[in-house]
């Protein structure tokens, strides 16, 4: 791969009669990234198909390519893809559904508004791996004839289409209602019964590990249920039986679930499994008694999942991030408070309240500056962040944490270009710092200079715009392609550089 013309691919400042010479001398690699230049026109789009075919699947899904540049028999992989973007002629589908490639016909499959007869060909498709690709993506009428199909693989297929008919769906889980499969996936390699080694050691075996079939395709029907059970359209009085199923995959599927009433939910909420647990803790259908029992869970990861559920209240979502690690992100709960919520939060006593309020973006002036203030290293680092905090404030939280806020202050959007240099200088160094820096919009010169001595900083560094040119085009050679490529894609790369590139690979 040459990274310096895979950089320069990507060059927002590459001109035009640039591009057309890059184009001239393109392989695969380069081609990816020429085609998707928002600057390419169509007259280059289709140099580029024509230099490096496999371009031209890429170029038709960005729709640089028309209907009328596809020939669909010498390029079927092109005119899937304007299909698939609904770009292409109807009478395409006709064609495709009878490629002897299956791939193309599951592809095909898959694409939107297909024209009744081709979709009637994909449904008879003597491949079941076609079939089952329409039966996900199909209507509602097809995917309720599909639901009968004799093969298994292609049941489950209807139960995860979010179009298949909410009846369909509840016998799905059932089977009620519907002729027994005669086929699933197992059953057509092996004979049954049969339990699939997960440490199968043939490499060219692809059935799921732990796959099963005694003659009723076990395994397929439980994936069928599971899908049928995380389709929203399935009706809720078809799932509640699922609460007490023996396997926890299925309770899993069914306690992510909106809506669910409230018996199933205090079911799910003692389950023995504490993943189904976890995922009932973040379902906005619990009440408040089940919220307060899961927030003393003794499970991390129900507690974790609790702080994250948009019901939980304040008083215990507070109560939870002082023992439980939520991440450094706004907390539904925390996004949806009102102002005196607010106020009351960045108040409080408990530093765990402040930090989650710091983590908003929207406080008022008043709010924001306060939190700017606060003794705590860890409320400090959520509001460093926020926009409007004045250099004089940043700089203040420098000196009372030091190290433990810079990255945060660095990644201010109002960091003023004096405070980024004197943050990219700061000792003892603080490396996570030096990336902010790098990509920040107000980096100076001497800043990024003193980033390109961090590994991790360097290729951030090397593709900012404020880097001096004579420094960029050094980077072009530098030891790691990751530094080459920013450095060839930095928009202030001399448009001499660029020129002198291209003759020096020219075929």
């Amino acid at each position: 791969m040459n990274h310096v013309l895979c950089g320069l691919a990507a060059n927002v400042s590459l001109p035009s009669e640039l591009v057309d010479r890059l184009i001239a001398v393109a392989d695969a690699d380069i081609a990816a990234v020429l085609a998707d230049r928002a600057d390419l026109s169509h007259a280059q789009a289709l140099a580029l198909a024509s230099r490096v075919e496999e371009s031209a699947v890429r170029l038709a899904y960005a729709r640089r390519l028309t209907a009328a540049d596809v020939d669909p028999v010498a390029q079927p992989d092109v005119a899937l893809a304007l299909l698939g973007e609904r770009a292409g002629r109807p009478e395409w589908a006709r064609l495709l559904a009878t490629d002897p490639v299956v791939e193309r016909r599951e592809k095909l499959a898959a694409c939107p508004g297909l024209v009744p007869d081709a979709v009637e060909m994909l449904a008879a498709d003597s491949d079941v791996r076609v079939v089952a690709e329409l039966a996900l993506w199909t209507t509602p009428d097809m995917a309720a004839r599909l639901a009968g199909h004799p093969h298994a693989e292609v049941r489950r297929a209807v139960a995860a289409n979010d179009a298949t008919p909410p009846a369909v769906l509840a016998a799905l889980l059932t089977g009620q209602g519907l002729p027994p499969a005669r086929w699933c996936l197992v059953c057509d390699r092996e004979a049954t019964p049969f339990v699939h080694d997960p440490q199968c050691p043939r490499v060219d075996c692809a059935l799921l590990p732990g796959a099963r079939c005694d003659g009723s395709h076990e395994s397929t029907v439980h994936e069928t249920q599971r899908m049928a059970l995380g389709n929203p359209a399935t009706p809720t009085e078809a799932v509640v039986s699922f609460a007490e199923h023996s396997s926890p995959l299925l309770r899993r599927a069914l306690a992510i679930r909106p809506g669910l009433p409230p018996q199933v939910c205090g079911r799910l909420a003692v389950d023995p499994h504490p993943a189904v647990r976890a995922d009932l803790a973040e379902n906005p259908s619990i009440d408040d008694a089940l919220i307060h029992a899961l927030a003393n869970d003794p499970d991390h990861d129900v507690r974790r999942r609790l702080a994250h559920n948009p019901r939980v209240p304040l008083d215990v979502l507070t109560h939870l991030t002082g023992a439980t690690r939520t991440g450094a992100t706004l907390l539904p709960r925390i996004a949806a408070a009102s102002p005196d919520e607010v106020e009351e939060l960045a108040q409080s006593p408990n530093p765990a309240a402040r930090m989650l309020v710091a983590q908003r973006r929207d406080l008022t002036p008043v709010v924001r500056n306060a939190l700017a203030t606060d003794p705590d290293a860890k409320v400090v680092k959520s509001i460093a962040p926020h926009p409007g905090l004045s250099e004089a404030r940043l700089r203040a939280m420098l000196d009372r944490h030091g190290v433990q806020v810079a990255a945060k202050v660095a990644a201010n959007p109002d960091a003023t270009p004096a405070l980024l240099e004197d943050l990219a200088r700061h000792k003892p160094p603080a490396q996570k710092a030096l990336r902010e820096v790098a990509q920040h919009r107000h980096a100076t010169a001497p800043a990024l200079l003193a980033c390109l001595a961090d590994t991790k900083a360097r290729p951030i560094a090397a593709g900012h715009p404020a880097l001096p040119p004579p420094v960029i085009a050094e980077l072009l050679t530098d030891a790691a392609w990751r530094v080459v490529e920013a450095a060839a894609a930095n928009p202030s790369l001399p448009l001499a550089v660029m020129s002198d590139l291209l003759p020096q690979l020219r075929l």
